[in-house]
């Protein structure tokens, strides 16, 4: 029951550091997306279950929390976790380095899973353009701050930190 609680407490700070601190100081493509770093580590480490329902969840959230179009954090976080998932049992997952490389491919993929999704359902000219040039910024972002945000998730869910 604790692990659940420190992890929920985790998740709650990622949110609190994604929506309020981050954007108070850092600029849009080099603002990093914690939640999408939680659903690398649940790719690599959680069952189905609970995976796909947190990684669901955690993207939903995330389209609560930005404005734009609901669902399409969901099913992007969705469609990355099941990535990770499948990869995690031919990989091993314990590797830090591993972990970064992850966060890193989870942020292009998101990118792509978003102007895909967009290309399909949205009617809207100019938002590809604020995608494609996001990518990489945030990506490196993401890569940086997974390598030491892996450290301290394994700490808080109860597990051995290899």
């Amino acid at each position: 029951m604790v692990r659940y609680l420190n992890t929920f407490i985790l998740v709650i700070l990622g949110v609190v550091f994604q929506t309020i601190i981050f954007p108070s100081y850092l600029a849009e493509p080099f603002r990093p997306g914690i939640l999408l770093i939680f659903v690398v580590y649940l790719g690599f480490r959680a069952d189905m279950r609970v995976g796909v329902c947190c990684s669901f969840l955690l993207g939903l959230l995330q389209d609560a929390l930005s404005g734009i179009y609901f669902g399409l954090n969901g099913f992007s976080f969705l469609l990355i976790y099941l990535i990770f998932h499948e990869a995690a049992a031919r990989l091993y997952t314990g590797s830090r380095t591993l972990m970064v490389l992850g966060a890193f491919l989870a942020t292009v993929a998101s990118a792509f899973a978003h102007l895909l999704l967009l290309l399909i359902f949205s009617a809207s000219e100019g938002v590809y353009a604020s995608i494609l040039g996001a990518i990489l910024p945030q990506g490196i972002m993401n890569a940086v701050v997974s390598g030491l945000l892996f450290k301290v998730i394994p700490l808080a869910a109860g597990e051995d930190n290899p």
